[in-house]
């Protein structure tokens, strides 16, 4: 994770840093007057938490891209609290004792918990803000301007709400000369969004907009008084007479109310509910920076909890990392946190020096920027994406999305976790774990990996599996991935396995349980072969297990083995139940395909899957001396030994001059045998599937052919075979699906349906 630093800043930043710092100043303006405004504190406490956001919380931030203020989440709370204590003064003091709490909880590393924030609640946070920009700046881009632009709740303080409000528009509510000023910066920003000339002007058009604004707010009065763009429709700083009078703004916490209980209780509600806040917006603000950077939580918390002790001290309101202003400035194309600590200086600067020019802005240019970035984070594409990746996932995001825009931002918050939190207990409590049934030597297994934490809330459905299992079965519950168990489901777990699964005739082994657990290891059932199960074992039923590991190996649902245990087991002697012929393809790895543990099989490979004095030795031997139940010749698709001597074979070349390999003709003459010369001169003219399907067919006719030298060369072999000892069979594994396909039983098939 890289750590923002100056010290590592690049000249090159500097330019694009200072222009998203003041592009976020310009929008952050009326955001902190409104928020004060709707907080029913004083207007310039919401400038103060701005400059503080910026400056202090900016430098000890690690993150490259959000940006700090006043926030509409807690507008709410701010105001309750306010009245609940009495005065402004005595809510400063449970401001400043919030960022102390705040501070702890960073440095008791509490950020961790930004991790189990789902993904789906993140993005339908942002998508949220979207279309809550969009509702929201419809009417201050035509010039109605009765409600603060912090406002971003649903119900409104003059008894409308988000779409109420939009119906005002049709009753006249709209100001001319604003609207014009609106309506032209949309349509700007959305040309410059879509013009690659444009974009590489390097101009932020965000600021070309806010200039374009102020020259129209200086010539439409002559087109007359209607387009005059006056009072509520322009930015509006409290003006101080003098420098020295903006020191009068400033109000100090009253300490004498130190020992008001409601104090502390109001500094918790306001630290849990910035932090949570803080964590969520950090976390979307993460996903939207274009550099894909991580931000530090933790050290977030306590950088915020310096900056609320800070804004309390002088008369601020709480603040947290906004998600409005954090998107504009990654929008705007900021590098690193130098553009966050510029907005917070361009405050500073308007509210002590430049005032009255700043208030000569229109809402309505500024407006225009956060609908088009309200459509950036509302994007067509985002809601395609989640409706593609399921109901798990879009679920949480919609309701999300929409408990934010009908209530506010923090209920809204809550309302989506606990929508996920349910979605995911819901896939535990039906997949609490991974349930796997092998065909064993000695008798079928059922497999119960338990998941990494497993909670009282996994009892029924495990109880549920002990309880459907069979007389005569075994069981086996694999804990070796598991972190926490539930003491219920350890005494479910315990009194299965001593007495009410030997009272129904099941046998229950245990594995990779803490010595806490009082579950010591024990398998009661061979997970290896050995020369007692080897000697029970048909044929037959070995042919079975192969089969039944290649579909666990198509499906994904492989056994977790105790590949130690293995190692230890099989030191002292081998018991294989099956000798496996294949081709030396990287592939085809035997003991893979066919999900296969340490002992289980003897592994021969050679190109092509040919037989030859040595590889019929080596099989003889699993046979008659290690007494192998099974022989299986594996081919496979797409085989390159068959390939090229098929292409050798049809353009009749001499192997060793065309390959320079002396030893290679000893496999193109093994497989010549299993194709016609004249079959293999038309395919090499023929390209793609057809050619294809020609080269697998050989591959396929060669493995019938070894079996059947097999059986005519070994009269050892043969022997076994006639006694229906041994199996001997030819099959072929696809490189493209993982299915092993068993010739023989193809051809009974086709005999059966002729």
């Amino acid at each position: 994770m890289s750590q923002p630093s100056l010290a590592g800043y690049q000249p090159s930043y500097f330019l694009r840093d200072l222009t998203s710092g003041l592009v976020v100043f310009l929008v952050a303006l009326p955001l902190c007057l409104g928020i004060a405004l709707a907080s029913g504190a004083p207007l310039f406490s919401g400038l103060l938490t701005g400059c503080v956001g910026g400056i202090i919380v900016g430098a000890l931030s690690g993150s490259h891209t959000s940006v700090s203020g006043p926030a509409a989440g807690l507008t709410a709370i701010v105001a309750a609290q306010i009245a609940t204590l009495g005065s402004f003064d005595a809510f400063l003091l449970a401001v400043v004792i919030a960022g102390v709490i705040q501070v702890v909880l960073g440095v008791l590393r509490a950020g961790a918990l930004s991790a189990f924030f789902p993904s789906s609640v993140i993005k339908g946070l942002l998508a949220a803000i979207g279309v809550i920009l969009i509702l929201k700046q419809i009417p201050h881009v035509l010039g109605h301007d009765t409600d603060p632009e912090g406002d971003m709740a649903f119900k409104q303080p003059d008894d409308h709400n988000t779409f109420s409000e939009l119906f005002t528009l049709f009753e006249g509510q709209i100001h001319m000369g604003a609207a014009m000023v609106g309506l032209f910066s949309v349509v700007l920003l959305v040309i410059w969004e879509n013009s690659k000339a444009l974009k590489k002007t390097k101009i932020p058009p965000a600021l070309l907009v806010v200039i374009l604004g102020v020259i129209f707010q200086i010539l439409l009065p002559r087109l007359g008084a209607q387009f005059a763009i006056t009072g509520s429709h322009l930015v509006q700083i409290p003006v101080a007479e003098s420098v020295s009078q903006v020191v009068t703004f400033l109000t100090l916490p009253d300490f004498s109310q130190w020992l008001n209980p409601a104090i502390y209780l109001a500094a918790v509600t306001i630290a849990i509910v910035a932090s949570l806040e803080t964590l969520l917006n950090l976390e979307a603000v993460d996903k939207l920076d274009k550099e894909k950077r991580d931000s530090p939580a933790s050290r977030e918390l306590v950088a915020q909890g310096v900056g609320n002790m800070v804004a309390g001290m002088i008369g601020g309101l709480p603040m947290t990392s906004v998600i409005i202003r954090s998107s504009v400035n990654v929008d705007s194309g900021a590098k690193t946190k130098l553009s966050a600590i510029i907005h917070g200086i361009f405050l500073v600067v308007s509210i002590v020096l430049f005032p009255v020019y700043f208030n000569m802005i229109p809402l309505a240019s500024l407006a225009a920027i956060l609908l088009v970035t309200g459509f950036k984070l509302a994007s067509p594409k985002l809601f395609r994406q989640m409706w593609n990746e399921g109901r798990y996932q879009f679920a949480p995001f919609i309701i999300t999305l929409l408990a934010i825009v009908f209530t506010d931002l923090l209920i809204g918050i809550i309302i989506g976790l606990c929508v996920s939190l349910l979605f995911i207990l819901n896939s535990n409590l039906r997949r609490p774990i991974r349930r796997v049934l092998e065909t064993h030597l000695d008798g079928q297994v059922l497999h119960i990996e338990l998941a990494n934490q497993v909670s009282f809330l996994n009892k029924a459905a495990l109880d549920k599996l002990f309880n459907e299992a069979q007389p005569g079965s075994h069981i086996l519950v694999d804990a070796r991935n598991t972190d926490y168990i539930d003491p219920d489901i350890l005494s479910l777990i315990r009194d299965f396995k001593n007495d009410i699964g030997p009272s129904r005739g099941v046998t229950v082994s245990t594995r990779g349980f803490r010595h806490k657990y009082q579950l010591r290891d024990e398998i009661r059932f061979a997970d290896y072969s050995s020369r007692e199960l080897q000697d029970r074992v048909s044929p037959e039923q070995v042919l079975d297990i192969l089969k039944e590991g290649n579909r666990r190996f198509r499906t994904g649902t492989q056994l977790t083995r105790d590949f130690g245990r293995q190692v230890d087991a099989t030191a002292g002697g081998q018991a294989p139940l099956a000798a496996v012929l294949s081709c030396i393809d990287s592939r085809v790895p035997v003991e893979l395909v066919f999900d296969l543990g340490i002992g289980d099989v003897f592994s021969t490979r050679v190109a092509g899957n040919i037989i030859g004095t040595k590889s019929l030795a080596s099989l003889e031997y699993a046979v008659c001396v290690a007494n192998v139940k099974l022989v299986v010749v594996l081919g496979h698709t797409r085989c390159g030994a068959v390939t090229s001597s098929v292409q050798m074979i049809g353009q009749n070349k001499d192997i060793c001059e065309a390959t320079g390999c002396a030893h290679l003709n000893s496999i193109v003459e093994e497989v010549e045998h299993a194709v016609d010369r004249a079959d293999c001169a038309r395919a090499v003219t023929k390209d793609g599937d057809e050619f294809e399907e020609f080269v697998d067919s050989v591959a396929a006719e060669n493995a019938r052919r070894t079996v059947d030298e097999i059986v005519n060369r070994s009269e050892a072999i043969r022997k076994r075979v006639d006694a229906e000892q041994v199996l001997v069979v030819p099959a072929m594994y696809d490189v493209r699906s993982g299915e092993i396909r068993f010739l023989d039983e193809d051809a009974e098939v086709e005999q059966q349906s002729a």
